[in-house]
């Protein structure tokens, strides 16, 4: 703010730790702002959730009233054979994927961000854990409160491909994550017979796994032309077909999986889960794709508050915001003031 140099310049952090603010009106009023100035109202809002896990976006803070810290795992530097892990603050942030005209390209926007403390914290304090998946289904039922009459469309990894986020995360709200290859589908449960007692069936015959697709010849392949990570058009094959997911003591949910593959064979054949079987296959790639737009909102936020890396870990340079104060800035959204 310029004020750097002036002897009263911690009393400009007074309005942060003093006064009575809400983040959560906060935010609300940021994501209509937002939705006010760049939304195009042509389709559904799509927003990606990202959790700040890993070591780039950790938040290392140390300090006696720092007791929300714990131990997760470094999701970049741990591999199949080594497990890192990395101390710090963990946090999720739920983020509108929104085309920006003057940029000629989708931003990733964040609304509200959470704490979501580890399970150790929670143990000492008495209360029960919530996971990565329950603040993320929280968030978007907030957002869901928010715009009652908005359709929406969830995009994560795999991290929130489970069963009973997919269940509670229905119409209006669409999930796209990944999807393991060895996952357990079936098909449709069959008709009820009239007059047949006892439960009715959750599902019907196992399917084959999607293994088994990429090895088979008269796999229907379908040519698709979609926007990829790098602004380009690439051409990729896919196949799709509408199953129930089950596991057991888990809740049967009907998804839409689609398995892409690159004929060129550049990358490895992926699957993706969608909520909505009436989707589209490209476009629910298309909606996939725009999920890189998160990882490269966390980049340019290093770069432009100068956090650097060092041997111990990640440090912020005094005078640095931390992510909750961030999102909620109006400094990054500067140009949609009237």
């Amino acid at each position: 703010m310029g004020r750097s140099d002036q002897r009263d310049y911690p009393r400009y952090h007074d309005v942060l730790n003093r006064a009575v603010c809400s983040p959560r009106a906060a935010a609300r009023i940021l994501l209509l702002l937002l939705i006010y100035y760049l939304d195009r109202g042509d389709g559904p809002l799509i927003c990606g959730v990202r959790s700040l896990t890993n070591r780039e976006t950790l938040e290392r803070r140390r300090g006696a009233k720092i007791r929300a810290r714990g131990i997760y795992r470094d999701a970049v530097r741990s591999s199949r054979h080594q497990l890192v892990k990395a101390n710090g603050l963990r946090w999720i942030s739920l983020m509108w994927l929104s085309h920006i005209p003057w940029a000629g390209r989708h931003w990733a926007l964040p609304v509200p961000t959470v704490l979501a403390p580890s399970s150790r914290y929670h143990q000492q304090q008495g209360c029960r854990h919530k996971k990565i998946t329950d603040w993320a289904r929280q968030l978007v039922m907030l957002l869901r409160r928010w715009l009652p009459h908005r359709p929406l469309v969830l995009v994560g990894d795999n991290g929130y491909a489970v069963l009973h986020c997919c269940q509670s995360l229905r119409e209006p709200v669409t999930l796209i994550a990944r999807l393991r290859l060895d996952a357990a589908l079936y098909a449709p449960a069959p008709p009820r017979p009239p007059g047949q007692t006892g439960r009715p069936a959750l599902k019907g015959p196992r399917r084959p796994s999607l293994k088994t697709f990429l090895d088979h010849a008269d796999v229907p392949w379908t040519v698709a032309a979609v926007s990829w990570y790098d602004g380009t058009t690439r051409t990729v094959e896919l196949t799709s077909q509408t199953v129930v997911w089950y596991r057991s003591s888990k809740p049967a949910v009907t998804i839409r999986w689609v398995l892409v593959r690159d004929p060129e064979g550049a990358f490895d054949p992926q699957t993706l889960l969608c909520t909505d079987p009436s989707a589209d296959p490209t476009q629910i790639l298309e909606w996939f794709v725009l999920r890189w737009q998160l990882e490269v909102t966390f980049l340019r936020w290093a770069l432009t508050w100068a956090w650097r890396l060092n041997a111990s870990g990640p440090t912020w340079p005094s005078p640095a915001p931390r992510p909750s104060c961030w999102v909620f800035s109006p400094g990054p959204f500067w140009p949609l003031t009237p």
